[in-house]
């Protein structure tokens, strides 16, 4: 088989194992809610993810990963925090189908925070479907009804939180390797995000300490696939495998918690995977049409 077919599939596998480690982590991060804060949850989360990750950033031969951008760094992680304590919240507090479901909106909030902050140009059609992923949004959270909840707010503050946590990744990736992102990204978290939980700190009791390694494990592993799923495939394809996550989170909360899917959520739900899907596929054509007009509008007459 030649290596050309090879490609795009390995790059499903390794984004369909992403989706599922993402979901993995989910409900590890449920079940460890359950006895403890989330500021602690989200402590354990970066420690023992840091512990996970060190083996494949400290190889043997490996020189250890430098950067000359630690003042982004700081800002990144401090930022990412914030999402972070947000989105765990929501996921320990909010039906999961609805805390997953809200955080696929990030993408919406990303199309905007690329055109105020990058400068980015953004045409009819995006801005068409960032309306329809909005208009998602306030399905689930159905404003003005009895079935309104504040806390739903938390996981919409999640979503645009992490907007800007992925234009900063994207800023980063353009100055260090994949892997240096994630090693200091890890590496500012673990003492940042003990700070709040030394507030509301209780050591974990027995089967806890499984659902927090898992969080850390399960996270890395989301992130390190994700990365490289990305290094081999299109954003526009491996998009709809990453939104595997929500019915397997759905399954496995309707199995373990109890919970049920209301057809609000589930249209909502349907409407925002519908348009981030879209924003993705104009995005990598317009990348592609840019590298293929790129290097015939640069070159000068007779070159």
């Amino acid at each position: 088989m030649s290596a050309a077919p090879v490609a795009p599939l390995r790059a499903a596998l390794l984004m369909l194992a992403s989706t599922l480690s993402f979901g993995l982590m989910a409900i590890a991060i449920r079940l460890a809610s359950q006895s403890l804060q989330t500021t602690e949850v989200a402590f354990f989360r970066n420690a023992f993810g840091l512990l996970a990750l060190l083996p494949v950033i400290l190889r043997p031969g490996r020189p250890l990963p430098r950067t000359r951008h630690l003042p982004r760094y700081l800002v990144r992680t401090v930022i990412g925090l914030a999402s972070m304590l947000c989105g765990f919240w929501a996921i320990g507090h909010l039906p999961l189908s609805q805390a997953i479901s809200l955080s696929y909106s990030t993408p919406l909030f990303v199309t905007i925070a690329a055109v105020f902050w990058l400068g980015e140009k953004v045409h009819m059609r995006r801005w068409l479907a960032v309306a329809a992923g909005f208009l998602g949004v306030l399905v689930i959270l159905r404003p003005g009804s009895s079935q309104f909840s504040p806390g739903l707010l938390v996981a919409v503050a999640a979503a645009l939180i992490s907007a800007l946590v992925a234009i900063q990744i994207k800023q980063l990736s353009r100055l260090d390797p994949p892997d240096t992102v994630v090693f200091y990204t890890y590496l500012f978290w673990v003492p940042m995000s003990l700070l709040p939980a030394l507030f509301q700190w209780q050591w974990p009791q027995g089967i806890a300490w499984l659902w927090l390694v898992c969080t850390g494990v399960s996270g890395t592993a989301g992130q390190l696939l994700w990365t490289r799923a990305l290094r081999l495939g299109e954003v526009s394809a491996l998009q709809p495998i990453s939104f595997m996550q929500l019915p397997v989170v759905i399954v496995l909360g309707w199995w373990l918690f109890d919970e049920r899917l209301d057809a609000w959520t589930a249209l909502g739900a349907g409407i925002i995977l519908a348009s981030t899907a879209y924003i993705a596929h104009r995005e990598a054509m317009l990348a592609r049409r840019a590298a293929t007009t790129a290097p015939v509008e640069g070159a000068k007459p007779g070159e």
